[in-house]
């Protein structure tokens, strides 16, 4: 501790730093930043969020190097300035301070925050060793907030979570024109979603690798706007930036340098059987027979016309579980099966009372859609088709059944 004080007073001398801004606004911008922030940062410096204040406005900023976060909040100062403090006590402080307006005060080597009758005062980190933030690349397009956080959240839970193989970590962006399509595939399922959206050049075309974890909290976290406008930069090996900005914060993520997985060429063109399935009630049949699957087994599914048979278990020393559904069938009776996990992750992800699962055989890919409401279709009929619960697909790999 008393290196970083050393570290704090070379770094600041005599500068100050003073405002006032409305409790819930900065507890909200902190926690935001926040959650950028690596759990076991490489330097010190990068475990502390940014404080900068010019005029009116408070800077409230993160970075590692590979993500950056900064929210912009309107303030009363009186002196402006900035600080690096440690960010996730910092977090922690403003979710827990009373209902007051907060006074903060940054002069050497501490920072002081006041709010009714609490105070706090922590030690500032070295402000001149934080990297500066990367700027924000030109702007591609626009596309609306609620739209955007759906799709990457369907496409997102289907990204690997293995880091030695980062092709699978991440979801591919591909823009055409006015049409974006999100793919991603931890080689056991893929997730594909089509949405439009208002590009800044027409005809503009780009394929990048974001990573997934990334693009999924950005895009949940950036709704309290209408819009979102994405940016893009690409550089030499590597160093490609996707930039998202929303109402008063901006993310920016370095894009994998990848080669993704030539989706389209797995996604099957045609079946030999299909079922429209009630989601909520075949989601529930399927949760509750998944009760008795030990880890690694399967959920054995025998579709027949107008009913779906589901079991799980089987041997005399496991637990055993039946369930029967009423479904749509239309092909020949066909039994094949899934890991639980999987299916019932696609089945949250469609958005729609209904479904439809495509077959081919036992043993080969099925994919999931979502089935539109016809009352839903025929009052929003101008809706765009690329937004329409047809443009989600979820192919979901079998898995081969004991005996």
């Amino acid at each position: 501790m008393r290196r970083r004080q050393q570290w704090t007073v070379q770094s600041w001398g005599g500068s100050v730093m003073e405002f006032r801004v409305t409790r819930e606004v900065l507890a909200d911008a902190v926690a935001w930043t926040a959650r950028s922030l690596p759990p076991r940062p490489s330097v010190p410096v990068l475990a502390g969020i940014l404080l900068e204040v010019d005029g009116s406005q408070l800077s409230v900023s993160g970075f590692d190097y590979e993500v950056s976060a900064r929210a912009e909040v309107d303030v009363q100062a009186s002196e402006s300035g900035r600080t690096l403090v440690p960010g996730r006590l910092l977090a922690e402080i403003t979710r827990a301070l009373p209902p007051h307006p907060v006074d903060v005060r940054a002069e050497g080597p501490r920072l002081s925050i006041t709010c009714g009758n609490a105070r706090f005062s922590l030690p500032t980190l070295p402000a001149e060793d934080y990297p500066s933030l990367p700027s924000m690349p030109s702007s591609a397009g626009v596309v609306d907030s609620d739209v955007f956080a759906e799709a990457v959240g369907q496409v997102a839970v289907a990204a690997g979570r293995d880091d030695t193989l980062p092709m699978l970590t991440g979801v591919r962006l591909e823009i055409d024109d006015d049409r974006v399509t999100l793919a991603a595939t931890d080689r056991y399922r893929l997730a594909v979603r089509e949405f439009a959206w208002r590009p800044e050049t027409p005809g503009l075309s780009a394929a990048v690798l974001v990573p997934a974890r990334t693009l999924a909290d950005a895009a949940r976290t950036l709704t309290s706007g209408p819009e979102i406008v994405v940016s893009l930069s690409s550089g030499g090996s590597g160093e490609g930036i996707l930039g998202l900005s929303g109402k008063d914060r901006q993310t920016t993520t370095r894009l994998l340098d990848a080669e993704f997985v030539k989706y389209r060429a797995i996604m099957p063109t045609d079946s030999s059987a299909n079922a429209t399935l009630p989601v909520v009630q075949f989601t529930d049949a399927a949760k509750r027979v998944a009760l008795v699957a030990e880890r690694g087994t399967p959920l054995r599914c025998e579709f027949t016309p107008g009913q779906v048979t589901l079991r799980a278990g089987g041997s005399d020393d496991e637990g055993q579980a039946e369930e029967r559904c009423d479904v749509e069938f239309d092909g020949d009776p066909l039994t094949i099966g899934f890991n639980p996990t999987f299916l019932l992750d696609g089945l949250a992800a469609v958005h729609t009372s209904r479904a439809r699962m495509d077959f081919t055989s036992p043993l080969k890919p099925a994919v999931l859609s979502g089935v539109e409401d016809p009352a839903a279709a025929d009052a929003d009929g101008a809706r765009a088709s690329a937004d329409r619960p047809g443009s989600y697909r979820y192919l979901i790999m079998p898995v081969r059944l004991p005996g």
